[in-house]
């Protein structure tokens, strides 16, 4: 299916030995670790939320839209439609969206360094709460091949998004803020039991 994305995502708490063990399999650097500042956007209504649809203006290299449908699990991977593109102005972009009638619902923050392997994307990504890594491929085989040369537990793959390991968070912890920022966790230190996550390099 054209515009699909298959990909499965792992917490960690030694984010650069996976980095290490990528280059030693000769992955190359497409993308140095760039900070993204990420808008999402909905309804007033909270339509795309309840419909599990998201509407992305992100910035990093280059100012992004992204629409991506509800995703499904399918072999111990997130399949979804994505839908993403570059487009010249950020600003000009968010000002489109915010004219349609969609508004900002949160930002959020992270870090991320990209690699590529024949056939297969890689994301190391440090967000405000913890480090994660995130393995796009053709299919779930191929993803769980590279994941175990990782030295990553396929059983411990999270399925969450970033943006629900959030929200499960406010809701639980009770956190007065909106945004998922680096300033906003600055002086909040998380877990992986307050995530209901485990770590995958744990061997």
């Amino acid at each position: 299916m054209e515009d699909q994305e298959i990909e499965v995502k792992f917490y960690v708490q030694n984010i650069s030995r996976v980095e290490q063990r990528l280059i030693a399999l000769g992955a190359e650097l497409s993308q140095p670790r760039t900070l993204e500042t990420n808008l999402r956007f909905d309804t007033p209504q909270g339509d795309l939320a309840r419909s599990f649809q998201v509407l992305r203006l992100r910035q990093d290299t280059a100012a992004r839209l992204t629409y991506k449908g509800p995703a499904h699990g399918d072999d111990g991977v997130r399949v979804r439609q994505e839908i993403e593109f570059i487009v010249s102005d950020f600003g000009a972009a968010q000002r489109l969206l915010e004219a349609l009638g969609y508004q900002i619902g949160m930002i959020y923050e992270k870090y991320r360094a990209q690699y590529e392997l024949p056939g297969l994307h890689i994301a190391l990504d440090e967000m405000p709460y913890g480090n994660f890594v995130e393995i796009e491929g053709p299919d779930s085989t191929t993803i769980q091949a590279l994941s175990a040369k990782l030295g990553l537990n396929w059983r411990a793959s999270v399925q969450a998004s970033y943006t629900m390991l959030f929200q499960n968070l406010q809701t639980e912890h009770k956190l007065p803020f909106r945004d998922l920022s680096f300033d906003n966790f600055q002086n909040l230190l998380v877990t992986d039991e307050m995530l209901h996550v485990v770590p995958a390099d744990m061997v």
